[in-house]
């Protein structure tokens, strides 16, 4: 018998390579080669030579009426979609194990319904075990069909005779294609359902969420490519400790990326979190030092976080340094920015920086609020509990600007906040609106902020 033809693919990002290698030439990744069978598909309406159906069309032609859109009813998860669901397409959420993305996905289907027909669609559990769920969540208005299968021809059977509106596919990881020789999860049964389910979705207009299952460092196991064919990439995250969750937009087509939804996780399944400041700085000790409020902005919202730093003498030749949901090296950058701008010596000290609430925050807006914690801890002097302050710091200790400036501070003005420490910039000269009720500190480099203290 003729040996089958194999190839392989790279596990960070499908890279296609007829031999194995050490490194990926596509995204550097060493070791990532898997020895994958050769599967040949053929897609419906596509022909090759002179009868190819497939015909180019005059962008003036081309209708661009706005897509159509079914509000699911919670308003965090709406808010993180752009507005909705879009009709057609597909969606990829993916999460740590037990973060809530089963569950969210089931008060997805209750609140539809009552007026649409939903298809919950598990690989990983039984129909009992789903049913358990949603008599935890409470009752159903409607009907939500269920059905419990791993093999894609006969979910696709299911799909033609349903015609459902909204399928939910748990978990993408479980499902299988018998004309690919292997096991449910490798590269080419995800790539291979992934592109089966893309093209259901536009050709009968079905919106398709499918749960991913993540890696250790994060990201949804399985192929890059995986990101890149769905329409949008939803990641749940949160502690398994803490009693919140951050569903978060990192890919979107019809809407704006790192939107944010927060929830909270409870008995009876999660709840929307409607003012996410309020609910972060809640606990904050008063006229503490070393406890400064900042305002980050989480794709189009702004939401208040306490950040926190402790500096006391080391008993080591090495000074120790934590950061806690800020980058590790963006905190020893401004402490070495603080040495020789300011003339202070932290060499003694050991440092510690942490975001309260568990957030993660990327943005360098932040960096005012941790230089001003610092500051605190060290001369033990406490920062006003109605003070806010937010900006980028250069290496030259000068104070940069922020974007959506306004956004912020009314945010701040919202919550009862009564000063606002900002970039003495062009832009934070004119802020839309200039507050009533909050007074703005303007600082241009980090020895007039240490001179408030």
């Amino acid at each position: 018998m003729a040996k089958a033809k194999t190839v392989f693919f790279c596990k960070e990002c499908g890279f296609e390579s007829a031999k194995w290698l050490g490194q990926c030439p596509g995204c550097k990744a060493w070791n990532s080669f898997t020895e994958e069978p050769v599967i040949q598909t053929k897609v419906k309406g596509i022909t090759n030579g002179t009868g190819s159906t497939a015909k180019p069309v005059p962008l003036k032609e081309v209708s661009s009426d706005k897509e159509e859109r079914t509000l699911i009813g919670i308003r965090e998860f709406d808010r993180v979609l752009g507005g909705g669901i879009v009709k057609g397409s597909l969606v990829l959420v993916g999460g740590d194990p037990g973060i809530g993305k089963s569950t969210l996905l089931l008060q997805m289907c209750r609140e539809l319904s009552a007026g649409h027909k939903v298809l919950y669609i598990s690989g990983e559990e039984s129909a009992q075990q789903i049913k358990m769920r949603a008599d935890r969540l409470g009752e159903f208005s409607g009907d939500v069909l269920l059905l419990s299968e791993t093999n894609l021809d006969l979910i696709e059977a299911a799909l033609e005779k349903e015609q459902p509106e909204v399928v939910v596919i748990d978990s993408i990881q479980t499902m299988y294609r018998e004309e690919v020789g292997s096991a449910p999860g490798s590269v080419s049964q995800v790539r291979e359902a992934t592109a089966s389910l893309m093209r259901l979705a536009k050709d009968k207009e079905i919106s398709i969420f499918i749960v991913g299952h993540v890696t250790k460092e994060g990201t949804v196991a399985g192929p890059r490519m995986l990101e890149h064919m769905v329409d949008t990439v939803l990641y749940f995250e949160g502690d398994n400790s803490a009693a919140y969750r951050i569903l978060r937009a990192v890919k979107n087509r019809f809407g704006s990326t790192n939107e944010i939804g927060v929830f909270e996780m409870t008995g009876v399944g999660l709840n929307e979190v409607t003012n996410p400041s309020e609910y972060m700085l809640e606990g904050r000790p008063e006229e503490e030092p070393g406890s400064v409020i900042t305002t980050v902005m989480e794709g189009t919202r702004p939401i208040l976080v306490e950040v926190q730093a402790l500096v006391c003498q080391t008993n080591f030749n090495m000074p120790r340094r934590t950061a806690a949901g800020v980058d590790y090296n963006r905190v020893n950058l401004l402490m070495a920015v603080m040495e020789k701008r300011l003339g202070i010596s932290l060499a003694g000290c050991d440092a510690y920086v942490n975001v309260a609430g568990g957030m993660k925050i990327t943005e360098p807006g932040i960096d005012l609020a941790i230089v001003l914690a610092l500051l605190s801890s060290y001369k033990n002097r406490a920062v006003d509990s109605k003070t806010i302050a937010f900006g980028e710091i250069g290496l030259t200790g000068e104070v940069r600007s922020v974007s959506m400036l306004s956004q912020r501070i009314k945010e701040a003005e919202k919550l009862g906040y009564e000063v606002c420490i900002v970039p003495k910039a062009k832009n934070a000269r004119n802020v839309d609106g200039k507050p009533a009720n909050i007074r703005l500190i303007e600082v241009g480099n980090i020895r007039e902020l240490a001179s408030l203290l």
